[in-house]
């Protein structure tokens, strides 16, 4: 109860939030002062405050770095209270060159009540800061006269040339006649002890060539003192009459002991005497308030670098809200909604329009599984069009209600696919013209995505049937490995199949994986059905043939039926099947249907393996030969581990032949062990001895083939339609049950 209390608490702190940021940048683009050239405001001031005065007293600062809890608060009320007639930054005085940093520092140096002016350093400089530098402030170099003075600030990080710099240095110097003269430079022109104090680097210098030309310049001229900032210390060197001060602890980081400590510098003038003192500090800042100083730089950096942070800043709070919202105020209903009966049937034909990435003449699963609906629902008086791609010179009419899209390219290292033309305009003539009742989908990509969308825009209920583990074929898309097994596999299907009205599944494991990855549609659980007659019934004459045809006469036949391919993990049938060998006890012959790509890398592998004499590789086989198959073997095998549903070992089953296979997540709910077959870990020796205990128990063999064929027999494809059906309706009467609230909620507005 505490917790649901403070709920709403938080939700109206967000909203709040979301008011005070977008208030806040109005503030700033209506009522904050705008500020452009203003060294030429300052030095008039200066120029002004100096007239006819041979006494003054000015601060010389270093490396403020933005600071707020240091400069701002307990440096800049010193200097207010003072008496000095200005201030000089000898570099350093924003943390970066952002636009953020810059107008900070603006609101800073405002707290002064005294004249200002920065030396551009690096930190100045930094983040084509130079540009903000110039347009805020001036020229990154320049000299002026004032009283009887000249102070000439130095552009050390060589943005402006050190040639140009040099001579203009050099005529400046011989023409003045000011008695003292004061040079600003943030790279020091001499090196500095600063042995102990943290630096990750040397280059803190003036560049080493350049510095004697211009030190010499300095020193012959008689120039009283160059301040630098670069290191957070103090140091004074003198040199021909000429001193060098180094003060760098205006705010940035010290280690508050020896010579790194907060200070400034106080530099007073009477007549030609000058005096330069260090003013050291005794304060410091708690981590804490330093963290938080810069969390807050970093708030106030998001308002100025451009009004994409801001959007992006609001927009994440936008999102925050109406997650809360969803999450805290919207009731959630767990339970399936028990007024709808997917039972129920008016008789009304359901006109469906499937939508599929590969089908006939293409060889798979998905394609079997959904000729195999078609028809089941054709001949419960359900009309059926399917969208499917072309396949070479395949026409594009011709077939009864298969709509076949253009290819435009193939799709995957093997070329296994045809990516299709999704965009025709006559796929969307077709489909309304067909007027479909609901929309069917089979892949949560490309073409299924066509098919979600067009049952937006039709206003119809869109069903998806998951057959496929996306993350078994990441070697077929041009994405890192690890990225689309691991995250965008699973994130694509959850996304998808929450986008559509109810999902099919063949089995309940694969239904616990949807419910685990964040499905929440509802989910039906039904294996796609088969043709049990045509495997449980063949011509004994055609199956003696067949063995004689490949040679398989007097042995011991075990069959699989897969694609050649990776994700088939044929390789473990073929070690397997050398351990059988290797024991020695019973001469097995693999008998392997299929084609694929990966067929002369297994052929290479069998001829390693010494297996060749043990192996026929069969090929690509016509669907009614298939059950011929079945029945010239003795067992039926599998190593797949990226099936939704084994539908290969169900017809093998139908055929009544026990199983041995690997356990997954297509496997697990239709072989049950010990019953119609063995199901073996992922390991060659478990699986071949699963082999050898059927192969050499002619009775267990027989018993449990009984019980395959019997469990086999439940899954006919009329089962199968019925079944699909009822997912159907469930899905149309949701809908309508939606269309009616909204009318309902509509008209009482």
């Amino acid at each position: 109860m505490r917790r649901q209390r403070l709920i709403p608490w938080i939700f109206y702190l967000n909203l709040t939030l979301i008011a005070a940021l977008l208030g806040y940048k109005v503030y700033l683009n209506f009522f904050e002062q705008n500020f452009a050239a203003n060294h030429a405001v300052q030095v008039e001031e200066i120029e002004a405050l100096l007239d006819n005065k041979t006494r003054y007293r000015f601060a010389v600062l270093g490396n403020i770095n933005n600071s707020v809890g240091i400069f701002e608060r307990k440096i800049v009320p010193l200097l207010n209270d003072g008496d000095y007639d200005f201030v000089v930054s000898a570099g350093n005085a924003v943390s970066s060159g952002g636009e953020d940093k810059y107008r900070a520092l603006f609101g800073t140096l405002s707290r002064l009540d005294m004249p200002y002016l920065l030396t551009f350093g690096p930190h100045e400089e930094s983040r084509i800061g130079g540009f903000r530098f110039y347009d805020h402030f001036g020229p990154y170099h320049f000299s002026f006269a004032a009283g009887n003075t000249r102070f000439t600030f130095l552009d050390s990080t060589g943005t402006t040339g050190y040639g140009w710099q040099q001579r203009w240095l050099d005529e400046l110097l011989a023409s003045s006649h000011a008695a003292n003269h004061f040079v600003f430079s943030a790279y020091p022109l001499y090196p500095v002890d600063y042995s102990g104090l943290l630096r990750l680097d040397d280059d803190y210098l003036f560049p080493d060539s350049l510095r004697r030309a211009f030190t010499r310049l300095m020193e012959d001229a008689g120039v009283d003192a160059v301040f630098s900032s670069e290191l957070a210390l103090f140091d004074r060197q003198t040199h021909n009459g000429t001193d060098y001060v180094v003060t760098g602890g205006a705010g940035g980081l010290v280690l508050n002991r020896g010579r790194s400590r907060y200070h400034f510098v106080a530099v007073e003038v009477d007549g030609e005497r000058v005096t330069i003192e260090e003013k050291p500090l005794d304060i410091g800042q708690h981590p804490f308030w330093r963290t938080v100083e810069g969390l807050w730089f970093f708030i106030y950096s998001l308002f100025y670098v451009g009004y994409l942070n801001f959007i992006l800043l609001v927009a994440v709070f936008v999102t925050v809200a109406i997650w809360l919202y969803r999450r805290f105020f919207t009731e959630p209903d767990y339970y399936p909604d028990f007024d709808i009966d997917p039972d129920a049937d008016d008789g009304t034909p359901l006109r469906t329009a499937m939508f599929t990435n590969n089908y006939l003449p293409f060889i798979g699963g998905v394609p079997i599984s959904i000729e195999r609906l078609k028809r089941g629902l054709d001949a419960l008086g359900h009309p059926v069009m399917v969208v499917a791609p072309r396949y070479g010179s395949q026409p594009a009419t011709g077939e009864d209600e298969v709509l076949r899209l253009r290819s435009l390219l193939p799709l995957g290292k093997h070329q296994e696919f045809r990516l299709a033309n999704i965009f025709s305009p006559r796929m969307l003539s077709r489909v309304r013209a067909f007027a479909p009742t609901l929309i069917h989908v089979h892949h949560p990509f490309w073409i299924g995505r066509a098919g979600q969308l067009l049952g937006r825009l039709l206003g119809v209920p869109v069903i998806y049937t998951y057959h496929t583990r996306l993350e078994h074929y990441a070697h077929y898309v041009p994405l890192p490995g690890p990225l689309f097994r691991n995250f965008i596999s699973h994130a694509l299907v959850k996304r998808f199949a929450n986008g559509c009205d109810a999902v099919i599944v063949p089995t309940s494991s694969v239904e616990e994986y949807l419910r685990i990855i964040g499905v929440k549609k509802p989910i039906f659980v039904q294996p796609t059905g088969i043709e049990y007659e045509r495997f449980a019934q063949v011509d004994p004459e055609a199956v003696t043939a067949l063995r004689e045809r490949h040679g398989l006469d007097g042995k011991r036949v075990l069959v699989s039926i897969s694609r050649l391919s990776q994700e088939k993990n044929v390789d473990f049938l073929l070690d397997g099947l050398r351990l059988l060998h290797d024991d020695g006890e019973h001469d097995a012959h693999l008998l392997l249907v299929g084609k694929g790509h990966d067929r002369h890398r297994l052929e290479a592998r069998i001829d390693a393996l010494e297996l060749t004499e043990h192996v026929t590789l069969a090929g690509s086989v016509p669907p009614a030969e298939i059950p011929l198959y079945c029945h010239a073997a003795e067992l039926f095998v599998f190593a797949s581990r990226s099936e939704t549903q084994g539908m290969v070992v169900l017809e093998a089953m139908a055929a009544g032949l026990p199983v041995v296979v690997i356990r997954s997540s297509g496997i697990e709910d239709i072989v049950s062990q010990g019953s119609n077959g063995y199901k073996t870990a992922p390991d060659p020796q478990a699986w071949s001895r699963a082999v050898a205990e059927l192969l050499g128990d002619a009775d267990k063999r027989r018993r449990m083939g009984r019980q395959a064929a019997n469990f086999a027999a439940a899954h006919r494809i009329e089962h199968f339609a019925r079944s699909v059906l009822r997912a159907y309706r469930y899905a149309l009467a949701v809908k309508r049950k939606r269309d009616r609230r909204h009318r309902s909620t509509g008209s009482s507005r």
